[in-house]
């Protein structure tokens, strides 16, 4: 007896996608325990999770915490204006659209043909307001309304670093002009041991914000391996008490630093400006294995 087209069709959904695009090599591949989830990897490096059946689900560590941010800074069900440098799969731009319908979010991704394919094989929703824009992220952030934005979140990689031109003061300037008084900005920062660009990316914020904490595994704040930290930054004093029990109920726990343990934590580093940034660090390859 012949398979059902719709049998057919579940069965396809269940092979990964694989194109090149700007980035490198991309990869969907099917999450066995969730029928209509997936995760995009470039050249190897896992890059983001989707749920299109929950996309209030974020999979990732560093998206949680991400998500943590997003849900302090405003209830759930409350529309915000939110940019996203750094598009991937778009599971943080969905997220907010499932948590805070009516929400008007701006995404920026450089990868034109990664967008094709994220968009192509993993549909938004129709009712969603989320305009995307093929750019650089810092040209297409100049192109944000001054006082537009509610939540800047920063989330660009490209071959798994950060470019240099994202790293800088003056790259933190344009995030203020974006931002409305009373915003946040949240950045995805990778680094391992000695820490100098996470350190240098403290003060950096430092420079151009009163408010900051740090969100990371423990291991990584010590300097034991490489991984992810999520910086927060803004004007007004932050839920810190609310941020740290937050990360501590995530499966794998996040340690929150702020105030004059931050401080300490930076070391001495100095704000980087673009004249001197650099990228941010290469992974090492036992990270991905």
């Amino acid at each position: 007896m012949g398979r059902s087209k719709n049998s057919r069709r579940h069965e396809a959904a269940t092979e990964a996608v694989v194109e090149a695009v700007d980035g490198g090599l991309a990869e969907l591949i099917p999450d066995r325990d969730r029928a209509r989830a997936w995760t995009l990897l470039i050249d190897g490096a896992p890059q983001s999770h989707v749920d299109l059946d929950d996309p209030a689900y974020l999979s990732f560590e560093y998206q949680r915490r991400l998500g943590h941010v997003i849900d302090l800074v405003a209830p759930p069900g409350r529309p915000v204006q939110a940019v996203h440098l750094g598009g991937g799969a778009l599971t943080l731009a969905r997220y907010v659209a499932a948590t805070r319908p009516r929400s008007t979010q701006q995404v920026v991704e450089r990868d034109g043909p990664l967008l094709q394919l994220v968009r192509r094989e993993l549909p938004l929703d129709r009712n969603a307001r989320i305009r995307v824009r093929s750019t650089d992220a810092r040209e297409g952030l100049a192109k944000v309304p001054d006082g537009w934005a509610d939540l800047v979140i920063a989330d660009v990689f490209s071959g798994a670093r950060t470019p240099a031109h994202l790293t800088s003061t003056e790259f933190l300037d344009e995030v203020r002009r974006a931002l409305r008084p009373g915003g946040w900005y949240a950045a995805n920062l990778a680094d391992g041991p000695p820490l100098a660009h996470l350190r240098g990316q403290i003060a950096t914020a430092a420079a151009r914000f009163p408010e900051l904490a740090l969100v990371a595994d423990p291991t990584v704040l010590r300097g034991k391996r490489f991984g992810n930290a999520v910086l927060v930054a803004a004007d007004h004093p932050l839920p810190v008490a609310d941020l740290t029990r937050r990360a501590a109920s995530d499966p794998h726990p996040g340690r929150v630093e702020h105030g004059r343990n931050l401080t300490d934590f930076t070391g001495g580093a100095t704000p980087v400006t673009d004249a001197a940034a650099v990228a941010s660090p290469a992974p090492p390859a036992s990270v991905f294995r």
